[in-house]
């Protein structure tokens, strides 16, 4: 598909009237009914996107500032509280939800300008790396049909890499921005943990999870993180934000980059190795000074996560009892059958597993040798990280194992499919800034990860700018 300007030159033309909103967002949605075939998007907001384009162009036409979106469409993964169409996070339990507020990073978006004009595919309450756990559809990859986008944001990266909007939002917990982005060829930003409010989003993980945007540039992940970024009364963890709307060059010589022993080793696949190692040297021929790390934690990081995050997973999801609001069994004879039916009706196979883990490591005789453990280990990963940027300036790596695999290759082998988020996970449990940039290759996407200090986020976009130029 034709590509999207950049962001800026696109606002730039509904601000001089060269375009209109109503233009773009009657191409967006063009773009979305042309695509179906790769099951990206599970609803439109099609009425209150053209209402709200209208409205913008008025602005615009009375001499009014519209915002630094002003006029662009995009797609929210749909774990977004927003208006206009249903949020189920892909899930049955949530099937037909009408939210009554919208999230706050859609109502910052929209006091720019912005334009939300459909819902992404997503592995149901954001459970998994390919999509293929959405209980609705699975996604296809746009490199290859054949082929998972990633996930659980694989309906977000998927979208924009087919042209259907200058960008997406996507939720990370353990790396479900830059896995779709790796796989599918975009850019995926996952910032600081609590640099974007997390209020109005279906809660996977809290300690873990972030919002942040899928994009084809640098430059418009920034632009967008911008807007909606920074402290909210409606969510604690939320931090004040110095994010600038523009990306700074920042000159790679004489940077200090640390290349983590642990992520090319055993089991990274040939190709993925040669890209990232060929990226690698263009950074050392740039000026970079490059110096092999090793995090021992990393070895760990994996099991950590699979221990703390269903255990949060099993307290979120209490609250879809069947009592209270959307799926409720019906013809149950009292209160535990109604529960049982509910939860056993509503939750997919993926949803059920990690509810069980989570319960499992937090129960009586169990918490002590699990929770507490895996606590521990974050604590040991959080601090492997402060120590490595004590001296270094960035750390790389790739951002999965491997290209993306073939729809249900995985499916069958839990474990295997885990492994996908092995490279990404540590970052989550640090609360560090990570991106995923697309490598120029000639075959499936392949994405570099550059990750750096906490609340480094301006510098790492600034890097991440210029590195963007060098590999693509």
């Amino acid at each position: 598909m034709e590509e999207w300007s950049l962001i800026k030159t696109l606002v730039g033309d509904v601000q001089s009237q060269k375009t209109s909103a109503l233009e773009l967002v009657t191409l967006a949605i063009e773009r979305i009914e042309n695509s179906k075939e790769y099951d990206a998007i599970i609803s439109l907001t099609k009425e209150r996107a053209i209402i709200r384009a209208k409205e913008i162009d008025t602005q615009i036409a009375n001499g009014k500032d519209a915002g630094r979106l002003a006029g662009i469409p995009f797609i929210a993964k749909d774990n977004f509280l927003t208006f206009g169409s249903e949020t189920t996070a892909a899930s049955n339990m949530l099937r037909g939800f009408e939210a009554p507020y919208q999230a706050t990073a859609v109502n910052r978006l929209e006091a720019e300008g912005a334009i939300c004009v459909a819902k992404a595919n997503l592995d149901a309450f954001a459970h998994g790396s390919s999509t293929e756990n959405s209980d609705f559809m699975t996604t296809k990859n746009p490199a290859d049909k054949l082929r998972v986008p990633g996930g659980s944001s694989g309906g977000s990266a998927a979208a924009v890499m087919l042209g259907m909007a200058p960008f997406a939002l996507g939720t990370d917990t353990g790396g479900s921005i830059r896995l779709p982005a790796s796989y599918c060829g975009a850019v995926g930003y996952k910032p600081t943990y609590g640099l974007v409010s997390r209020s109005g989003v279906v809660a996977m993980a809290s300690s873990t999870d972030v919002i942040g945007p899928i994009t084809r540039s640098v430059d418009d992940a920034q632009l967008v993180l911008s807007c909606m970024s920074g402290r909210d009364e409606l969510d604690a963890t939320s931090i004040e934000s110095d994010i600038k709307g523009t990306t700074a060059e920042s000159s790679i010589e004489g940077k200090k980059i640390g290349v983590i022993k642990e992520f090319l080793g055993d089991g990274v696949s040939a190709n993925v190795k040669q890209a990232i190692i060929y990226s690698i040297k263009k950074l050392e021929d740039a000026g970079a000074s490059i110096s092999e790390i090793s995090l021992p934690s990393m070895d760990l990081a994996l099991a950590c996560y699979y221990i703390l995050v269903p255990a949060e997973i099993s307290s979120n999801l209490s609250r879809y009892d069947g009592q209270r609001y959307m799926h409720v069994a019906e013809g149950s004879k009292d209160l535990e059958e109604s529960y049982l039916k509910s939860r056993t009706e509503g939750f997919g196979s993926e949803a059920k597993r990690r509810i069980m883990i989570g319960t499992y490591v937090l129960s009586s005789g169990y918490y002590d040798a699990y929770y507490r453990r895996a606590q521990l280990v974050r604590t040991r990963i959080v601090n492997d990280f402060k120590t490595a940027f004590n001296d270094l300036d960035f750390l790389v790596s790739p951002v999965a194992p491997s290209t993306a695999f073939k729809i249900g290759e995985n499916t069958a082998d839990p474990l295997q499919m885990y492994l996908a988020d092995v490279m990404t996970v540590g970052a989550s449990l640090a609360g560090i800034p990570a991106i995923s940039i697309p490598i120029k290759t000639n075959d499936l996407p392949i994405g570099l990860q550059l990750m750096a200090a906490q609340k480094e986020d301006n510098r790492l976009l600034a890097f991440a700018k210029t590195v963007e130029g060098v590999i693509s």
